[in-house]
């Protein structure tokens, strides 16, 4: 219950955080934050989609903590590589930052669907609305500490490598 509580934190953290800096990233990288921005976010909720189905078939065959694992490992990475994007080469810079997110939201897609299943399998059955509960609402501010992360931390770009940190903190525990 723990490790999916801390997981859907940091899975909510970095489903907002694009939502969140996506102006002043774009501004940041010299790209359009209305056409390239909308397009970006797409390419996120495309890889979210593609990724539930993906995740989902993957937990069936290989274990949910497998898939618990194996999603908080690849939106954190995605997440990182979003901090760097300054250093990226200009050239096609949208697109790269559209894969990025788009690798970002297959990782996403997976973390709430084996975290919250491995909570209701491992609780006994007048436990489970509770477990799911502390899952939820501690998922939930993860939002809250996206919003405080961008603002304290100074740059959007550190609030990406601070959310990819926080997953990989997450794989160590």
């Amino acid at each position: 219950v723990i490790i999916s509580a801390l997981g859907y934190f940091v899975d909510i953290y970095d489903l907002l955080l694009f939502g969140i800096v996506r102006i002043p990233s774009l501004k940041d990288l010299g790209l359009n934050p209305d056409a390239d921005g909308t397009f970006i976010l797409n390419c996120q909720m495309i890889g979210l989609l593609i990724g539930g189905v993906f995740w989902g078939i993957f937990g069936d065959k290989k274990g949910r903590l497998s898939v618990l694992f194996g999603s908080i490992l690849v939106y954190s990475l995605a997440n990182i590589a979003c901090g760097f994007l300054p250093y990226f080469p200009k050239t096609n810079l949208v697109y790269t930052y559209a894969l990025l997110r788009f690798i970002a939201g297959v990782g996403l897609a997976g973390e709430l669907g084996a975290g919250i299943t491995l909570v209701s399998e491992s609780l006994p059955k007048e436990l489970r609305a509770i477990g799911t509960s502390v899952v939820a609402g501690f998922g939930l501010m993860g939002a809250v500490v996206a919003q405080l992360t961008v603002e304290l931390s100074g740059g959007w770009n550190i609030s990406y490598i601070i959310g990819g940190g926080l997953g990989i903190l997450l794989l160590f525990l």
